[in-house]
């Protein structure tokens, strides 16, 4: 998969095994392959293509991650030990008030350049079912993470995954690594390793009080944000603001961190203690883990983060056992979750 952080295209080979219902896994070998200059482009502006282009795109992605699957295959001796591929693809576009959206990477091509079967289009039935297509993580969280209390994953954009009724309740929170990179790139950097930069610089409170009086956080869940709604929410107080940026970035984490603690709050766990997963790269982000230790212990939420291998392939994770559930015709997208109509078994497959 590919998330809305650009880091690069993630692979996973992954083992699922499901004994009366209890799931387990193993991730057998994994990977991250970085973009290009040239793909990074081609990805940042794939929503502005005419139809043509866009299309060309579709396929050439496509191409892209067949070629990909088959040097990690190769890489990694597995041929013949694949049984099918689960692709996320990249979201380009979301407007599931529209009941649209569509994943980047066309999967007739991954599975005519691999060979394999192809499951992609993960998301298209739930939202021709009124959902927000997003978060699909939480089937994931439900059968292989249900342990914790809280699961949240800090990609581009924050996303958490709460119980109610024994049943998961996931949303998008706000903005996150896309804006703490965007900062990053004003200095010339990717990413601000272990958040040090946002650790020298100083909280703007006026900044910080515009940026949490967003008016999609007093919406209720199901919400989810697209990028480019989670652009606008949060890009004009910060990427175009002249203050330094080692404050803007400092801003930016507390915003974060609070915006996390407060989507908790609203989902008390009633409990002594409870425990909150925290994966995707901003648990890399040292600064930003130790900010939301801090809004969190009030609440008595301590904060978990996983061995590394999980932190940044617990998305492509899910999207196999996704996969898995499909190619089983069981039930993968959950309307608890996005406000569907009803639960769906979503993903195309294509057989070569």
């Amino acid at each position: 998969m590919s998330g809305s952080s650009l880091d690069g295209l993630d692979i996973a080979h992954v083992q699922l095994e499901d004994v009366r219902g209890a799931w387990s896994f193993q991730l057998l070998h994994t990977d991250c392959i970085p973009y290009s200059n040239e793909w990074l482009t081609r990805l940042q502006h794939a929503a502005d293509y005419n139809v043509s282009d866009f299309l060309k795109l579709h396929t050439a992605y496509g191409a892209y991650v067949g070629k990909c699957v088959n040097d990690f295959i190769a890489r990694h001796s597995i041929d013949h030990q694949v049984h099918f591929i689960s692709s996320h693809g990249h979201t380009v576009f979301h407007e599931p008030q529209h009941h649209t959206t569509f994943q980047l990477g066309d999967g007739a091509t991954i599975a005519a350049i691999t060979g394999l079967p192809v499951i992609n289009d993960l998301r298209a039935i739930d939202v021709a079912l009124g959902g927000q297509g997003a978060p699909i993580v939480p089937i994931g969280d439900k059968l292989l993470f249900g342990q914790y209390d809280y699961l949240l994953n800090i990609g581009g954009i924050a996303n958490i995954t709460v119980w109610q009724n024994n049943a998961p309740v996931a949303f998008d929170i706000c903005p996150a690594n896309q804006v703490l990179n965007g900062l990053a790139e004003r200095e010339g950097l990717n990413m601000d390793v272990n958040g040090n930069m946002a650790a020298g610089g100083n909280v703007l409170h006026d900044v910080l009080d515009e940026l949490n009086h967003g008016e999609y956080y007093d919406l209720m869940p199901p919400k989810s944000l697209s990028n480019e709604a989670a652009k606008a929410l949060v890009f004009p107080h910060l990427l175009e603001s002249s203050h330094s940026t080692a404050d803007l970035m400092h801003t930016a984490v507390l915003h974060i961190a609070q915006q996390v603690a407060r989507a908790a709050q609203h989902y008390p766990h009633g409990k002594e203690t409870a425990t909150m997963l925290v994966t995707g790269g901003g648990a890399f982000n040292s600064f930003l883990v130790t900010q939301l230790e801090k809004q969190l212990a009030p609440l008595n939420i301590s904060v978990h983060v996983p061995d590394a291998e999980i932190v940044m392939y617990k998305e492509a994770l899910v999207m196999a056992l996704i996969g898995a559930l499909r190619w089983r015709e069981e039930v993968n997208v959950l309307s608890s979750v996005t406000g569907a109509s009803r639960d769906s078994i979503g993903g195309a497959l294509w057989m070569v």
